[in-house]
């Protein structure tokens, strides 16, 4: 697990200067014009010679006659969207800052939790780079809480960006334990052949294949939080665990499986998130859910036209192996429904289909609930976490029916809304009671840009979070 105290994220802000401070300055296009004007004219030459003219993410170095680095301007462009300060940390010069001043429309916490965002660097394999900018809070802001995000949201990056040699089911479930225990949460684990004994039969058939050590396993953690009690709100997150998808026996073109060692990114997705949760302590009963599977090909492997029994008692024919994440959550989700959730999260990186609708940062989310819907999209504006709601269409369910079994694990060409049929596939399992939610996340970075390097991204658990302090904190 990250180490909380990492240098190159939590030590990216800090909560009282301990050497000398730069100002660091935000300015919105509109505002540059009159800043500028009322400032010495050698500023004005400064951001001709360098083109600044507060756009969004440009930076302007301002050096005194000694050469000495004496104020940082950073450009909003029209403003409003905190995430762009995440630029800040990798662009800055390594030094100390502190903000001269804050626009109203930037809330400060979210303005500090950007650039800790930015901060993060992935360096398990590689030395880390050399010294970096570092961001004094301003006064009233929840530096702890600051904090807790943005070492969840590492969490979440570090376990996607590990290749699956070192992240594993294995891995996965000895990070549920180290989180179980530094959170007084209990753990259980139930693995290899007691998945079949004890009612995971699709969690066995999808993981059976993948060699000794790399077993399939569910694993289920229970918390309850301060003050919270039996009839306490019971939130359950159940997310998808395949540690690499080789496509199975309909295997995957090595272009489409480079990637797939972020396919386990729901399960961080979801651990992340409890551990927000957790460390927030909101007072609610929580259940995380994780299948962790590799999806491998041997003589064991599941095959084409195979029928599969489901924890929920129905038969899914199995038309592609490569359509392996929603046969585990169904066993996951039906397991949720057992544990009566007023609220129920599903976090999968499901569907190629999904960035087609959407693109790799704006996340579909499915729901019949249209107060959360609701409640979603608020959240989602509130912390600037992209989000957008697709439609759970009853007039492609029956594309999922099954020629011999109950249904099929890919659905009719003729429906082709690939994201759709695969969240209403998992609408079958989901549980009957409460309210329930799928998010179809990807999890990756496609470009390398200021702040978001390519490689793994957290994305929806902080507008998460937000729903979940709002609606029970």
């Amino acid at each position: 697990m990250p180490d909380p105290e990492s240098p190159s994220l939590t030590h990216a802000v800090v909560s009282a200067a301990d050497g000398p401070v730069t100002p660091l300055r935000l300015v919105a296009a509109a505002e540059w014009p009159d800043l500028v004007a009322a400032r010495p004219t050698a500023l004005a030459r400064q951001a001709e010679i360098s083109g600044f003219k507060g756009a969004a993410g440009q930076l302007l170095l301002v050096h005194g006659v000694d050469g000495a680095l004496v104020e940082a301007i950073f450009g909003l462009g029209k403003g409003g969207d905190p995430m762009a300060l995440r630029a800040m940390a990798v662009r800055l010069p390594a030094g100390l800052y502190e903000f001269a001043a804050l626009p109203e429309a930037l809330d400060p916490a979210q303005a500090v939790l950007a650039f800790a965002l930015g901060g993060y660097r992935f360096d398990r394999y590689r030395k880390a780079e050399g010294p970096s900018a570092r961001l004094v809070a301003p006064a009233g802001v929840d530096l702890a809480g600051v904090r807790s995000l943005a070492g969840a949201c590492a969490l979440a990056r570090d376990m996607v960006n590990t290749p699956a040699s070192d992240m594993g089911p294995q891995q996965i479930e000895a990070i549920a334990r180290e989180l179980a225990k530094q959170n007084d949460a209990a753990l259980s684990v139930i693995s290899g052949p007691d998945l079949l004994a004890q009612g995971y039969p699709s969690v066995h058939a999808v993981g059976r294949a993948a060699g000794p050590g790399r077993d399939p396993r569910m694993i289920e953690m229970a918390w309850t939080g301060p003050g919270a009690g039996p009839d306490s709100p019971l939130v359950a997150l159940v997310g998808k665990g395949v540690t690499f998808d080789t496509g199975g026996l309909d295997i995957k073109p090595s272009s489409g499986m480079r990637l797939m060692k972020k396919d386990m990114g729901g399960a961080a997705h979801a651990l992340a998130l409890g551990r927000m949760v957790m460390e927030a302590g909101l007072p609610i009963r929580l259940a995380i859910l994780v299948p962790a599977v590799e999806n491998a090909i041997s003589g064991d492997a599941m095959r084409p036209g195979d029928v599969l029994d489901t924890r929920r008692g129905l038969t899914v024919e199995v038309g592609n192996t490569d359509a392996e994440g929603r046969l585990i959550l169904a066993d996951a989700l039906a397991r949720a429904e057992e544990l009566a959730p007023d609220l129920t999260i599903d976090l999968a990186t499901l569907t190629g289909a999904a960035r087609v609708a959407l693109g790799p940062q704006v996340i579909p989310y499915f729901t019949d609930d249209e107060v959360l819907a609701a409640d979603l999209a608020a959240a989602s504006a509130a912390v600037s976490d992209p989000l957008w709601r697709l439609p759970l269409w009853s007039g492609y369910d029956d594309a999922l029916d099954g020629d011999v079994a109950d249904l099929k694990n890919d659905p009719d060409g003729w429906a082709q809304a690939g994201s759709v049929t695969a969240a209403l596939f998992l609408r079958r399992f989901a549980p009957r009671c409460g309210s329930w939610v799928h998010f179809d996340i990807y999890a990756w970075n496609t470009r390398n840009q200021p702040g978001r390097p390519v490689g793994a991204e957290a994305q929806a658990i902080r507008a998460l979070f937000h729903l979940l302090k709002v609606r029970f904190g």
